[in-house]
């Protein structure tokens, strides 16, 4: 499957590369979500071998998947002002790139509708994969912009964190776009009406909710080797699970060590926040934070009339649940 999908690439990076409309010159890696999408159509599909038509029209939409992706996080990392993106520089960091990487996001962005135009215009659905990319778009910047405004120099204000606001930055800034988009793209393709489908949709941005939730964990008590970051969410004053929860936990003493410490760059006020972490068994709290998601989320997905559903659900369960990285 990874290989037919890394050959789709090789098409639509030469169509691209051809487009009329633009004249290249020569000077001009999960792919977890693009994956999705073939994974999941081939289980709603029940078992029936795909074509080839059909292999690489959801390939096709993986890969929009991935351009959308590639294209939030060169911004990102701009606006984040950040270093290193999975042990590469970040591409506005790189010499002769700088803040031209605003204007290769754009273009990255833009990759999207002229795929979707060549390979679906002909198709039923075509209208409606349209509305979602730009919906999930909409959605995406929304939560970005929810989470930048609570972390801006001078206004930093931890009695703002609370549940609710993690919640509202995580399922407009992760949960749409990596759950939500792939498994709605193959819906589509299956014929079927994303309306009818609100309850699927329900299940999925839950399931970012907790998968956001183990990345804030693994942030603070993840390898770096393994997650292939070192984590700041702590000197960068994130909007993270586990300040929501220590600051839920904390007495007034302890409240004080974070209002102190929380959100500053020098190793020992993050050791301080560390160790209040630690004095609140926040790994304890977050495994059971854990079992308990995993437990309602199999509820919610067998509730489902839809057995090809159920799998489709069942199988990006069973990718995230204890994940190391």
């Amino acid at each position: 499957l990874k290989s037919t999908f890394l050959n789709v690439y090789s098409v639509l990076k030469s169509e691209l590369l051809h487009d009329p409309a633009f004249e290249w010159s020569d000077d001009s890696r999960k792919l977890n979500r693009g994956l999705s999408v073939i994974d999941s159509y081939r289980l709603l599909k029940e078992g029936q071998t795909l074509n080839d038509d059909e292999i690489f029209q959801a390939s096709a939409l993986g890969w929009c998947i991935e351009w959308l992706q590639a294209y939030f996080l060169v911004l990102d990392d701009i606006m984040d002002n950040s270093h290193t993106r999975r042990g590469q520089p970040c591409w506005f960091r790189v010499p002769k790139v700088g803040i031209i990487a605003a204007n290769d996001g754009v273009l990255l962005r833009n990759h999207i509708p002229r795929i979707l135009k060549k390979h679906f215009r002909g198709k039923p659905y075509y209208v409606d994969l349209l509305d979602l990319f730009n919906e999930v778009e909409f959605q995406t910047a929304a939560g970005q912009m929810i989470d930048l405004i609570t972390t801006l120099e001078g206004e930093k204000d931890l009695s703002k964190y609370t549940l609710s606001l993690h919640r509202r930055i995580v399922q407009f800034k992760t949960a749409y776009y990596s759950f939500y988009l792939p498994v709605a793209c193959a819906l589509l393709m299956a014929g079927e009406n994303l309306d009818n489908h609100v309850e699927v949709k329900n299940v999925l941005v839950e399931m970012g909710t907790y998968f956001q939730v183990q990345d804030d964990y693994l942030d603070c008590y993840g390898d770096p080797d393994t997650i292939g970051k070192i984590g700041t969410d702590i000197e960068d004053f994130k909007c993270s699970w586990l300040v929501v929860k220590a600051l839920e936990l904390s007495n007034e003493q302890q409240k004080k060590v974070l209002y102190e410490n929380y959100g500053k760059p020098e190793p020992a006020n993050v050791a301080k926040v560390k160790a209040l972490y630690n004095e609140l068994n926040l790994k304890g709290v977050f495994v059971e934070y854990e079992s308990t998601s995993y437990q309602k989320l199999v509820t919610s997905i067998e509730a489902h009339p839809s057995k090809a559903v159920q799998a489709v659900l069942k199988s990006f369960l069973a990718k995230i649940y204890k994940r190391q990285k």
